[in-house]
């Protein structure tokens, strides 16, 4: 059966229990291990599955974030149905396969690892009239003294988070998904990030950010890291299997920055710039020794370096997944570019706010870095074939 466009989007399909859901996505066959790999540009990353994707996935090169504030005609019925007509072009367009109402099929046919992941802000529960339903950690976080946050790039509703190993598949993914939600929502903010382009490291390896630091060394590695790091454990219910996530928009100062040397730049981070060894370390995972002195008693790892206030900040360890940004120089001529900071953890309050707020008191990265931004979210658990995203919180 061929479901419309139309059908979708008003009630008709709300009692297909579903079945419209992943058409395009269930055409996808797992491949046997004698297969030969997808040519570059048509790996597919999958959709549906126990959490959603686009968090525990190996970071691709490029992301867009997009923010959304729903209109005052949002009910939970509306938002259903929106996250439902979502999930089926998300499902798709990941595989390689148009978008429902795609004309440009040929944008669709290479998706170069896309993942596109959906997540709710704080009022998203109040708007669906259900705030007893809103992870404990699912607030606005706290004011912090470094801060300078502009409303262009802070809160939203509804965030849909876009990653591909290609800018052009991104771009379409994010514009399609963008004409599912304007019935309902408008844009609020848009951040575009990159990191290294698919081959220009050695595969695993830990990404940098614009300051040429390794930025993600410490992040979980195992299955039982994730599940006990990332991934919630079912409070309330209907979150098991999905996580946080904290979006900051971290202007820094790269052009004071240039004017320091590499050896102030290390101890600043605690660590070497070469290869990401702590200043006590010989290997980029080597654990800091925050007791070891130099001759002269004085640490060799700073008391004010990124890193020791990092490890010493309590809370638990977080997933980062972090992206550059570059948006040329401002009107005055000086760097306009920064770091989109995330955080997913099981729990924002326990793991994440401890360490940022140590981080906001006493880092020597502080002088050359301002966050302009901040967002958080509540990631749903993934949907399984013949599901969508939010279905647990929404029917």
């Amino acid at each position: 059966m061929t479901i419309s466009r139309r059908q979708l989007l008003g009630g008709a399909a709300l009692g297909l229990g579903g079945a419209a859901v992943g058409v395009g996505a269930t055409s996808a066959v797992a491949a046997s291990t004698a297969a030969p790999a997808p040519a570059q540009g048509r790996e597919t990353e999958p959709f549906f599955g126990r959490h959603q994707s686009g968090i525990q996935t190996p970071a691709q090169a490029y992301a867009a974030f997009a923010a959304y504030d729903l209109g005052s005609d949002a009910t939970r019925e509306t938002v259903g149905r929106l996250m439902r007509l979502l999930s089926d072009d998300a499902a798709r367009l990941t595989q390689g396969e148009p978008a429902l109402a795609d004309l440009d099929h040929e944008l669709s046919m290479s998706p170069a690892r896309l993942t596109i992941t959906f997540g709710f802000g704080p009022n998203f529960f109040n708007i669906i009239g259900r705030p007893d339903q809103r992870p404990a950690s699912c607030a606005p976080l706290p004011a912090f003294r470094i801060d300078a946050l502009q409303q262009e790039w802070s809160g939203g509703d509804l965030l849909i988070q876009v990653c591909g190993d290609d800018p052009m598949s991104v771009s379409h993914a994010r514009r399609m998904l963008w004409k599912d939600s304007r019935f309902l929502a408008t844009q609020r903010w848009l951040q575009k990030g990159f990191l290294d382009a698919r081959g220009s490291q050695d595969t695993g390896a830990t990404p940098r950010n614009l300051m040429g630091q390794v930025d993600g060394t410490v992040n979980p590695k195992t299955m039982e890291q994730f599940d006990s790091r990332v991934w919630s454990d079912g409070s309330p219910q209907w979150f098991d299997g999905g996580t946080m996530l904290a979006v900051r928009r971290i202007a820094m100062n790269l052009d004071t920055w240039d004017a320091v040397s590499r050896a102030d730049r290390e101890n600043t981070i605690g660590r070497r710039l070469s290869d990401g060894a702590p200043l006590t370390g010989s290997t980029e995972f080597d654990a800091p020794d925050l007791a070891k002195v130099d001759a002269r008693g004085v640490p060799v790892i700073s008391d004010f370096a990124h890193i020791r206030r990092a490890h010493t900040g309590g809370g638990a360890p977080f997933l980062r997944r972090g992206y550059n940004y570059d948006q040329g120089v401002t009107a005055k001529g000086t760097s306009d570019a920064g770091h989109i900071f995330t955080a997913y953890a099981a729990d924002l309050t326990k793991q994440f706010l401890p360490v940022q707020q140590t981080l906001a008191d006493q880092d020597l990265l502080n002088i050359w870095t301002t966050p302009i931004g901040s967002a958080v979210f509540a990631l749903p658990p993934g949907a399984s074939e013949g599901g969508w995203v939010g279905q647990g919180l929404l029917e």
